[in-house]
Parts: structure tokens; C-alpha cells; sequence
């Protein structure tokens, strides 16, 4: 898929219609060849042909200039479309239009203009406290007012030289950021109580920062919150997750923190927090803040909720998960044919089709377990997913395979597996093992009478019995065999 078509797949309904209005606006005719390019590919999708299109556009002709400079004006006017409806909504975005309404006006030597839209940027650039943008604001001031003699530099002067202070305390902020990252990532075992990331924090913290503003200040509360996260979910620490999640989102609650212009943080705080848990399993928890997340999403104007509902249906399908297994079927398979929330992320789509299959499996219909492997199969989101994953859906696809009858397909499987699996093969002594157990139950007649293979079996379920499932396992294979015999 190149840049065009992707860029035309991502649009919601409502960028499409402004898109249209926005392209209706800036050009009037008859014939649009770019309304036609732009509606074939969204309506084509994966099955875009781009033969088919060049010749309805243009006939039957191998000169194709004509149709490729018709892409780029299309990537530029939807380029345009999407920065004229969106510009607002972002602080960062707005300042960077401000700057250019001010560069614009500089232009035309209509300072006060200027001037006033530079006023405009420092104040929005002050409230996010993005001090990096002020320095540019400031140099634009410093520069407008050596034009303007009515606009005394020396003002601007002043305040770049403070606020390079500020940027001076940010550097302060990332060196405290770097040692708290530094020691939670040494501490291998963090799993001392419920308090022991949040001392580790404080001490930091107490050790490396003796301005109080800095200490208080919500950058850096912000970003020891996004390191910190990442460090705990990379260790799936969910326990020490939960307790920084929790009391972490709640000050920041306190202390009104949380804005429009760092909505996705708080959505992505609540998604951590409710996954957390999931994982723990605090089912009563789970419940009440899938509900706070829920209407979070709805904030601003739904804005960035196309994003977080992807995460939001996924935590819903694991708490029902946990108390009602049909109802977390039906979730799946509501999911399924909501084209609208299925082209939100290619992610979506492995997650689904992945734990249809699951959930079937678990309920022993294994025709329709194995259909939606096939269909997760067919999906990008498979193709570009890392081997070890990949590896994991394809021994699973053995399990399917065998309890089926399928044996002639799952020989040319399993060959099919040690080709192209050869290195996960060669680190899983689980996973190398189960495969040869697999290849001994397809040639006998009856396994459980089968004294070598049946202690094969027992030694791989007494291996596996103390094994927790992890996080990237797709089935407990010790409880299948288990249940085998």
C-alpha cells in the first residue's frame, strides 16, 4: 500500500466529507478526476488495481505522468484538507500555524499583525510549558522588533534569557528522568511491595533535584510517568504497574494535570491501568475503570477515540473473559463485522481473528477455531508480526489441525514449520519438544497404550505443570496434552 492509498484508508467519515467540501472549495468543474481517484481507493481497499483506475481516468495508455501527477495533487490537497480541519486541535499543531499566520503577516510588513499573533503562540507555548517552542518565539520577537522601531527588544531580550533558564531546568528534568530509568531497569527484582517503585521515585528524585519547582513541575511528572510505565510493563511487573498506576493517575487527578492538550496520556494512563487489572485479576476494578476510560474517550469531542477503542473492546473481551466466556464470544464476533473499528489499527484485526480462534477452541469447536486462523492468516497485521509470534500462532495451528483429524495437512504443516521456524525451533526446547510429540501421536493408533510416547507425554505435562502461561502464549500445551489422556 503506498502513501496515497494509506493516507486515504486512515480518514474517518468526517475527514472524508471535509475533504470533499475543502476540495469542491478549491477547485470547480465538472469532471474530477481526483474525486474519482480518491473515491475508487477508498472504496477498492485492499483490492485497488491500479491499471484498472489509469485507464478509466485516462484510456487505454502506457503514459502514466498524467495519473501520477494527479496522486500528488491528491496527497497535497488531502494533505492541506487534514491540516486545516485538525490545526486546532492540538496545542503544538496551533502554535506551529500561528507561526506560520506570523511569518505570512511579517511578510507583508504587517507587524502589529504579527505581533499580535506571536502573542497568541507564547501564551499557548506557555501553558503546555514547551519551552523549546518559546525559544523560537522569542527569536521571532527579537528579530519582528529590530523591524517595528516601535517595539523595544530589549523585552524579548530578557524573557529568551529566562526562559532559557527554564530550558536549563528541563535538562535538570531529563537528568533525574535518566537515573530513576537507570535504577529501575537495575533492579531486577522489584517485586519487593507494594511501595518499593514509588520509594525508589521519591529517593530519586530527593537525591537529584533540590528545586522545588522542579520537583512539582507536570513535565516532569509526565515524563518519569512514561518511562516508569514502559520499565514496568517491559519486566510485566503488573503488580508494582497497578500500584504506580493507580496512585499516579489519581494525583494527577488532584492536581488538575490533565488537559486537552495531553488527553492521549491520560487515555493511555486508564488503558495501562485497567490491563493492569486484568493481569492481577481485580475483576470489580477492572469494571469500574473500563467505565471511567469509556467516558474519558467521549471527552473533547470523542477526540482520539478512534484510537483508544481498539484497547478499550480489548480489556472488555478480557474481563468477560474471566465471567462469561459466551458473552466474550459475542463481543469478538460483534467486533468482526464493525468495519469502522476494525480499520482504526491492522492490529485489531490479529486480535480478533486470534482470539476467535482461541475461544472456540476452548469450547472444542475446532471448524470454526481453525476458520478464523485462516483468516488471520490473510491479514498484514500477521505478515509484519514478529517471528516469535508468528511461531506461537502456527503451533497452535498444529493443536487445531490434530484435533480435527487433519494428519495429511498437518505433515506438510509441521515441515512447514521446521523450515521456516528454524531458529525459534532451536531456542524453545518447549516448543521443539511438543512438535516431536505432535509428529509420534499422528503415527499411532492409540497414544495411551503407547508406553514410550505416553511417558514422552507425562514428562512434558510434569515439566509444564508449574509453568505459568505467559503473556506471549497462545494455549497452555501441558493442560492439552493432559486432557489427551
Amino acid at each position: 500500500m503506498d502513501v496515497l492509498n494509506a493516507m486515504v484508508d486512515s480518514l474517518s467519515k468526517d475527514e472524508i466529507r471535509f475533504y470533499k467540501l475543502f476540495a469542491a472549495w478549491v477547485q470547480k468543474q465538472e469532471e474530477r478526476k481526483d474525486i474519482a481517484l480518491f473515491d475508487y481507493i477508498k472504496q477498492a481497499g485492499e483490492k485497488y488495481d491500479e491499471k484498472k483506475i489509469v485507464e478509466k481516468l485516462y484510456g487505454n495508455t502506457k503514459d502514466k505522468n498524467s495519473f501520477y501527477r494527479l496522486k500528488n495533487r491528491l496527497i497535497n490537497d488531502i494533505t492541506s484538507s487534514i491540516v486545516l480541519q485538525h490545526f486546532s486541535d492540538d496545542e503544538i499543531l496551533l502554535i506551529h500555524q500561528l507561526l506560520s499566520v506570523v511569518k505570512l503577516f511579517a511578510d507583508k510588513m504587517q507587524y502589529k499583525v504579527a505581533f499580535n499573533f506571536l502573542n497568541k503562540a507564547e501564551l499557548k507555548a506557555l501553558k503546555i510549558e514547551n519551552y523549546e517552542l518559546l525559544d523560537i518565539i522569542y527569536g521571532e520577537y527579537i528579530r519582528l522588533s529590530q523591524e517595528a522601531v516601535w517595539k523595544d527588544p530589549e523585552e524579548y531580550i530578557n524573557k529568551r534569557k529566562e526562559n532559557m533558564e527554564r530550558l536549563r531546568s528541563l535538562r535538570q528534568i531529563d537528568d533525574v528522568l535518566a537515573v530513576v530509568t537507570y535504577r529501575l531497569k537495575l533492579s531486577q527484582n522489584i517485586s519487593k511491595g507494594d511501595d518499593y517503585v514509588l520509594d525508589i521515585l521519591r529517593k530519586t528524585i530527593d537525591e537529584f533535584s533540590s528545586d522545588i519547582q522542579i520537583k512539582e513541575s507536570a513535565k516532569l511528572r509526565f515524563k518519569i510517568y512514561n518511562s516508569v510505565s514502559q520499565i514496568l510493563i517491559q519486566k510485566r511487573d503488573y503488580i508494582n504497574l497497578e500500584v504506580y498506576l493507580l496512585e499516579t493517575y489519581l494525583a494527577f487527578q488532584r492536581d488538575h494535570l490533565f488537559s486537552k492538550s495531553n488527553h492521549q496520556t491520560k487515555l493511555q494512563m486508564l488503558t495501562y491501568l485497567v490491563n493492569s487489572f486484568n493481569k492481577n485479576d481485580k475483576i470489580k476494578e477492572v469494571f469500574e475503570y473500563l467505565d471511567i476510560l469509556k467516558k474519558a474517550m467521549d471527552e473533547f469531542d470523542g477526540l482520539y477515540r478512534d484510537k483508544f477503542q481498539v484497547f478499550y473492546f480489548n480489556n472488555l473481551y478480557y474481563y468477560y473473559l474471566k465471567i462469561d466466556s459466551n458473552k466474550a464470544l459475542d463481543i469478538l464476533e460483534e467486533l468482526k463485522i464493525n468495519k469502522k473499528i476494525r480499520n482504526t489499527s491492522s492490529f485489531y484485526d490479529m486480535f480478533i481473528f486470534l482470539n476467535l480462534a482461541i475461544g472456540w477452541w476452548r469450547k472444542d469447536d475446532y471448524k470454526k477455531a481453525i476458520k478464523n486462523l485462516v483468516q488471520l492468516y490473510k491479514h498484514d497485521a500477521y505478515k509484519t508480526a514478529n517471528e516469535q509470534l508468528q511461531f506461537k500462532i502456527s503451533m497452535f495451528e498444529l493443536i487445531l489441525r490434530y484435533e480435527l483429524n487433519d494428519f495429511d495437512f498437518l505433515e506438510h504443516r509441521i515441515q512447514q514449520i521446521e523450515k521456516d521456524f528454524q531458529k525459534p525451533l532451536k531456542d524453545s526446547d518447549l516448543e521443539s519438544e511438543l512438535l516431536e510429540i505432535i509428529k509420534a501421536m499422528i503415527y499411532t493408533t492409540s497414544f495411551r497404550s503407547d508406553k514410550k510416547l505416553r511417558t514422552r507425554i507425562d514428562k512434558f505435562i510434569t515439566l509444564t505443570a508449574s509453568r505459568k502461561q505467559g503473556d506471549d502464549d497462545i494455549i497452555h500445551y501441558g493442560n492439552w496434552l493432559q486432557k489427551k489422556l
